[in-house]
Formats: C-alpha cells, sequence, structure tokens
C-alpha cells in the first residue's frame, strides 16, 4: 500500500509538473537566444538572461531531485534516469552556457517522454525545431568572432544547421572552431538518429497494418472452414434422415 502511494505521489508530480517545466523551456530558449541576436545588448539584459538559464536549469535539477525522493525504488530510478542526473551534474563541472544548454536540452527531453499524451510524431517534430534552433544559435555564438569563420548571421547558422542535420552539407557554410566542429558532429548525429526513428516509425505502422490484414484474413478463413464443416455436418444428417425410412421399409417387403 505505502509503496503504491509513492508511485501515486510520484506519477501525480510529473503530471502536474510537465506544462510548467515546458513553460520554464521556453523561458530558457528566450533567454539564450536574446545576447546571441543581439550581441548590442546592454550588460543589464545578459545578466538577466543569464540569471534565467541558470533558474530554469535549477527548476530542472529539483524536479529530478523530488522525482527521486518520491520513487519506490531509488536505486533502480537512478540506474534508469542517469542521462537525468549527467545533465544536472554538467553545468556544475564547468559552468558554461552551452553546457547548460545541452543539459537544459536533455533535461526538457527526458521529461517530455513521460507525457502519455505527446505522441511520437509531436515529439520528434519537436526536437527538430528544437534542435535546428538550438543548433543554429550554439554554433552562431561560436563561430562569429571566429577569424576564418563565414557563419556571420542568424540567416548563415540556419542554413548551416538544416542542411548538416539532414546530412547534404553543400560546403557553403562551415565551422572553422573546434567547439563548432563538436556541436556539428552532434547535429549530424541528432539528424541522423531522427531520421531512424521517423523511418522505424513509419515501418512500424505498414508492419502493423499488413498485421491487422492477415489476422483478418485469418479470421475469415476459420470462419469459412468452421461454415464448410457445418454445412457437411447438415448433409450428413440429411443424408442419413433420408437413409432411415428406406431401412425401416426393407423389413416389410420381406
Amino acid at each position: 500500500m505505502r509503496a503504491m502511494k509513492q508511485h501515486s505521489a510520484q506519477v501525480r508530480w510529473e503530471h502536474r509538473t510537465q506544462r510548467p517545466l515546458l513553460g520554464l523551456a521556453v523561458a530558457f530558449a528566450v533567454a539564450y537566444a536574446v545576447p546571441i541576436v543581439r550581441p548590442d545588448a546592454g550588460r543589464d539584459v545578459v545578466a538577466v538572461c543569464a540569471a534565467v538559464e541558470w533558474v530554469v536549469w535549477g527548476a530542472f535539477a529539483a524536479d529530478y531531485a523530488v522525482r527521486l525522493v518520491l520513487a519506490e525504488r531509488r536505486r533502480l530510478f537512478l540506474r534508469t534516469h542517469w542521462l537525468d542526473l549527467c545533465a544536472v551534474l554538467l553545468p556544475l563541472i564547468q559552468p558554461l552556457r552551452l553546457l547548460r544548454l545541452v543539459s537544459t536540452l536533455l533535461l526538457v527531453g527526458q521529461r517530455a517522454r513521460l507525457a502519455s499524451q505527446i505522441r511520437l510524431t509531436t515529439y520528434v517534430a519537436g526536437s527538430v525545431v528544437g534542435l535546428l534552433m538550438f543548433g543554429s544559435l550554439a554554433v552562431l555564438s561560436v563561430e562569429r568572432d571566429s577569424p576564418d569563420g563565414n557563419i556571420r548571421t542568424l540567416g548563415d547558422a540556419v542554413w548551416w544547421s538544416f542542411t548538416t542535420m539532414t546530412t547534404v552539407g553543400y560546403g557553403d557554410h562551415a565551422p572553422t572552431t573546434g567547439l563548432g566542429r563538436v556541436l556539428a558532429v552532434g547535429l549530424m548525429l541528432s539528424g541522423i538518429a531522427l531520421l531512424g526513428v521517423v523511418t522505424a516509425n513509419i515501418a512500424a505502422w505498414f508492419i502493423a497494418r499488413f498485421e491487422k490484414d492477415d489476422v483478418e484474413e485469418r479470421r475469415q478463413t476459420e470462419a469459412i472452414e468452421t461454415l464448410t464443416r457445418e454445412v457437411r455436418a447438415l448433409r450428413a444428417e440429411v443424408a442419413a434422415l433420408r437413409a432411415a425410412p428406406r431401412e425401416e421399409r426393407q423389413p416389410e417387403h420381406g
């Protein structure tokens, strides 16, 4: 009974905090984008944006701590949610804005998967848009001041992110810094993974459709075979009934 209460408390917490955390994720996106899109922003604006980023990350870290406390089996929770733990600890190891971005994206992704109302297609579409936006902002922030860089504007960064995620790679824009190339590798792997998820989802839909048709066809075949057996049994009974009067009349002629 106690385990059921703990489990229900954890589930209630996850459902109640789903929308507020997604709202905080939107606030994080705005706070992360403003200093990059507006490099001439004042120090006060940059400080406020940095504070918002840390507050959002702190909210997700607190959410992880609460879910750990409410978990029925905490060791199992730690083993199954190790990626959440890494995302919580990542900014503490080296407090860079890019690490806060990565950790917050990981935490948002993990919490979004808990929502049963979010379908796979919606999750994949949101992941594509999020990776495209944050990848563009991140590469712009590290490549804008590079002496040999050719990604200078937000439009260039979005175009580069789109061609990188789709693994097209025209080569007209490319990162020149080490961190920019790390971002490129991450976007390429993410694009391949998302494409694989979409392909697997479509294939699973077709397989489920074919299996459903096969099941229906087997049911119809079994129904026809059953009906055939019944008709044969009825014919045998009718033949037996017709033969019975003849057998009864034969002794009278004798």
